[in-house]
């Protein structure tokens, strides 16, 4: 598709996913509009986690040396029985696990990695910017497309990028399959200052302790001045919940029958907010004429991978490659569709396979991952990721 096309490209959506597609075409030569609902630009939240596929992603999109100035380089990814307290496996991080994927993985606030985005989208002639602009819709014609926002205007453009994540509106439209599935899962989420992290677990690893029908996640954060804290209770939550405010009791009731040493680490959460986790069935119907998905619209995941924004980067890489690649448009958003989705259905798959099989088994079942996973090499760690961290957005 021509750069030149006087019509900017319109993306749904100010989250990673749409902002770093802003990058990703800016970097091809188009000019776009990303249109945001809210009134400002932001991110709630608290931790992610980047594989090195997210920095082949940051260095594509033109902000890989922001990224690694915000980010926390963690040695280890750590497993741990939430029964025992004790150590089941580790991935090393460190230079070989580096030199093996050319990058290295690390953690960030999600805030942060926001505002590098953000930044360098206002810092470029080719981004626009627009708040309050809801998209609820679309209508086209052979040659443009045009997005019709809530508050009754309309924008537009040579495509339409529906990067407006799991409730996506453009996904009603383009492929029409109903709201996400509730997994059940509930997530509670704090961050505690670092001098309030109990001594003997401020590690420099993204930790994991897994237990029956429970998880916790801890790492450190923006320059080690808090702690990330996640914890995971698979109570069968029947409806999706977003950010609401729980109390430090209703947090731990999903708790008591692990280890005294993995319930302290709840403890020391604060303002802790909840999230019920939603994620959908693969399904390849991403494009519609000159509407195209991408990130959670496309493809929402569990977290259990931490893969959720890392794909979504990987979208806007390979959308904005396939757009400077291909004059017609039709043939571009095919390419990017057919080249992704069997790469982020992958994903989706295996997050609910790793929360069924090593973040949540009990019993046998557990003593049967402990075994597995215990045995492994960190050569054979490596081979095992090889697919996932070793990708681009432009390779499978």
């Amino acid at each position: 598709m021509a750069a030149g096309d006087a019509r900017p490209v319109l993306i749904a959506g100010g989250g990673i996913g749409g902002l770093a597609t802003a990058m990703g075409l800016a970097q091809k030569g188009f000019r776009s509009i990303l249109l945001e609902k809210a009134a400002s630009l932001g991110e709630i939240g608290a931790g992610i986690q980047l594989g090195p596929n997210a920095f082949h992603a940051f260095d594509y999109l033109g902000v890989g040396e922001a990224a690694r100035g915000m980010a926390v380089y963690v040695d280890q990814l750590r497993l741990m029985d939430a029964l025992t307290a004790e150590e089941i496996t580790h991935v090393d991080l460190r230079e070989d696990f580096r030199k093996r994927f050319g990058n290295p993985y690390a953690v960030v606030h999600r805030g942060d990695l926001h505002g590098v985005f953000l930044r360098a989208c206002q810092n470029h002639e080719r981004v626009e910017l627009r708040v309050n602009s809801e998209v609820i819709g679309y209508d086209q014609d052979g040659s443009s497309v045009t997005a019709r926002l809530a508050s009754g205007a309309r924008v537009t453009g040579s495509l339409l990028i529906g990067a407006d994540g799991l409730w996506s509106n453009i996904r009603k439209q383009v492929t029409a399959d109903g709201p996400p599935l509730v997994s059940g899962h509930t997530t509670y989420r704090s961050v505690i200052p670092t001098g309030q992290m109990p001594e003997d677990f401020r590690w420099n690893a993204a930790t994991l302790w897994a237990g029956p029908k429970c998880h916790i996640v801890h790492y450190p954060l923006s320059g080690w001045k808090v702690f990330n804290l996640v914890v995971t209770y698979h109570n069968d939550a029947p409806e999706p919940v977003a950010g609401k405010p729980v109390t430090d009791e209703e947090v731990m009731q999903g708790f008591r029958h692990v280890h005294e040493r993995a319930r302290d680490i709840i403890r020391h959460g604060k303002n802790w907010r909840l999230w019920v986790l939603c994620d959908r069935d693969p399904n390849e119907r991403w494009t519609d004429g000159r509407v195209v998905l991408l990130g959670d619209a496309a493809h929402p995941m569990l977290q259990y991978f931490a893969q959720g924004a890392c794909q979504a980067m990987e979208d806007a890489v390979c959308l904005s490659h396939m757009l400077g690649e291909h004059d017609d448009y039709a043939a571009a958003l095919e390419h990017y569709r057919a080249r992704r989705f069997p790469r982020t259905a992958r994903v989706q798959l295996l997050s609910r396979a790793i929360g069924e099989h090593i973040y949540h088994p009990s019993g046998e079942h557990a003593r049967l991952r402990n075994a597995i996973m215990g045995a492994k090499t960190q050569e054979e760690w490596c081979s095992d990721l090889a697919w996932l961290y070793g990708g681009t957005g432009l390779g499978g």
